[in-house]
Protein backbone atom coordinates (compact mmCIF):
# COMPACT_ATOMS: atom_id res chain seq x y z
CA UNK A 1 0.00 0.00 0.00
CA UNK A 2 1.51 3.13 -1.28
CA UNK A 3 1.16 6.24 1.30
CA UNK A 4 0.61 9.52 0.37
CA UNK A 5 3.19 12.17 0.71
CA UNK A 6 0.13 14.60 1.32
CA UNK A 7 -1.17 12.26 3.93
CA UNK A 8 2.43 12.21 5.73
CA UNK A 9 4.65 15.30 5.34
CA UNK A 10 8.27 14.84 5.72
CA UNK A 11 9.72 15.31 8.72
CA UNK A 12 12.34 18.78 9.12
CA UNK A 13 15.60 18.26 9.94
CA UNK A 14 16.90 20.57 12.70
CA UNK A 15 19.14 22.85 11.52
CA UNK A 16 22.63 22.46 12.24
CA UNK A 17 23.59 25.71 13.74
CA UNK A 18 21.02 24.65 16.39
CA UNK A 19 21.68 21.25 17.19
CA UNK A 20 24.84 19.39 18.29
CA UNK A 21 23.85 16.24 16.43
CA UNK A 22 23.62 17.44 13.29
CA UNK A 23 26.69 19.99 14.02
CA UNK A 24 28.73 16.87 14.78
CA UNK A 25 27.45 14.83 11.31
CA UNK A 26 30.04 16.55 9.65
CA UNK A 27 32.97 14.77 9.12
CA UNK A 28 35.77 17.57 8.67
CA UNK A 29 33.26 18.93 11.87
CA UNK A 30 34.68 15.90 14.09
CA UNK A 31 38.04 15.87 12.56
CA UNK A 32 38.14 19.74 13.82
CA UNK A 33 36.65 18.65 17.09
CA UNK A 34 38.96 15.87 17.51
CA UNK A 35 42.41 18.06 16.71
CA UNK A 36 40.59 20.28 19.81
CA UNK A 37 40.07 17.83 21.68
CA UNK A 38 43.50 17.94 24.51
CA UNK A 39 44.27 21.70 23.79
CA UNK A 40 42.94 24.87 22.47
CA UNK A 41 44.15 26.06 19.22
CA UNK A 42 44.21 29.21 16.77
CA UNK A 43 42.86 28.64 13.68
CA UNK A 44 45.53 28.64 11.64
CA UNK A 45 46.88 25.85 13.48
CA UNK A 46 43.69 23.95 12.74
CA UNK A 47 44.01 24.92 8.85
CA UNK A 48 47.93 23.88 8.87
CA UNK A 49 47.28 20.49 10.54
CA UNK A 50 43.94 19.63 9.14
CA UNK A 51 45.09 20.78 5.66
CA UNK A 52 41.95 22.79 4.92
CA UNK A 53 40.91 26.13 3.90
CA UNK A 54 41.08 28.48 6.69
CA UNK A 55 37.38 30.01 4.93
CA UNK A 56 36.26 26.63 5.51
CA UNK A 57 37.62 25.71 8.76
CA UNK A 58 36.19 29.61 10.36
CA UNK A 59 32.55 28.22 8.97
CA UNK A 60 32.92 24.87 10.85
CA UNK A 61 34.05 26.80 13.41
CA UNK A 62 31.32 28.98 13.42
CA UNK A 63 28.76 26.45 13.86
CA UNK A 64 30.55 24.37 16.29
CA UNK A 65 30.25 27.64 18.19
CA UNK A 66 26.92 28.30 17.66
CA UNK A 67 25.87 24.85 18.97
CA UNK A 68 27.97 25.28 22.12
CA UNK A 69 30.55 22.55 21.36
CA UNK A 70 33.61 24.80 21.38
CA UNK A 71 34.21 28.05 22.57
CA UNK A 72 36.39 30.90 21.50
CA UNK A 73 38.68 33.59 22.90
CA UNK A 74 40.41 36.55 22.18
CA UNK A 75 44.37 36.23 22.68
CA UNK A 76 46.07 39.40 20.99
CA UNK A 77 45.38 39.26 17.89
CA UNK A 78 44.56 35.43 17.36
CA UNK A 79 41.01 33.63 18.40
CA UNK A 80 41.87 30.41 20.02
CA UNK A 81 39.12 26.88 19.73
CA UNK A 82 38.49 25.11 22.55
CA UNK A 83 36.07 22.04 23.21
CA UNK A 84 33.64 22.94 25.68
CA UNK A 85 33.48 19.48 27.12
CA UNK A 86 29.65 20.35 28.60
CA UNK A 87 28.09 20.26 25.58
CA UNK A 88 30.26 17.61 24.33
CA UNK A 89 28.61 15.39 27.50
CA UNK A 90 25.10 14.21 25.49
CA UNK A 91 26.68 13.39 22.34
CA UNK A 92 28.81 11.19 24.88
CA UNK A 93 25.98 9.87 26.94
CA UNK A 94 24.13 8.78 23.38
CA UNK A 95 26.91 6.71 21.88
CA UNK A 96 27.64 5.31 25.22
CA UNK A 97 24.38 3.65 24.94
CA UNK A 98 25.64 1.87 21.81
CA UNK A 99 29.14 0.78 23.33
CA UNK A 100 27.54 -1.02 25.44
CA UNK A 101 25.68 -2.77 22.77
CA UNK A 102 28.56 -3.17 20.96
CA UNK A 103 30.44 -5.22 24.41
CA UNK A 104 27.56 -7.07 24.62
CA UNK A 105 27.82 -8.50 21.67
CA UNK A 106 31.74 -8.73 21.37
CA UNK A 107 30.82 -11.13 24.14
CA UNK A 108 28.17 -13.14 22.44
CA UNK A 109 30.82 -13.86 19.87
CA UNK A 110 33.41 -14.69 22.17
CA UNK A 111 31.38 -16.79 23.81
CA UNK A 112 30.07 -18.93 20.68
CA UNK A 113 34.05 -18.98 19.74
CA UNK A 114 35.05 -20.65 23.44
CA UNK A 115 32.27 -22.63 23.22
CA UNK A 116 33.32 -24.35 19.36
CA UNK A 117 37.08 -24.75 20.64
CA UNK A 118 35.46 -27.00 23.44
CA UNK A 119 34.16 -28.99 21.04
CA UNK A 120 36.94 -29.77 19.12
Amino acid sequence: MLISACIIPALARAATTSDAFNAVAEPRRRDILNYLALQERPVGDIVAALEMEQPSVSKHLRVLKDVGLVRARREGRQIVYSVNADAIRPLHEWASTFERLWRHQLLKVKERAEEKMKKV
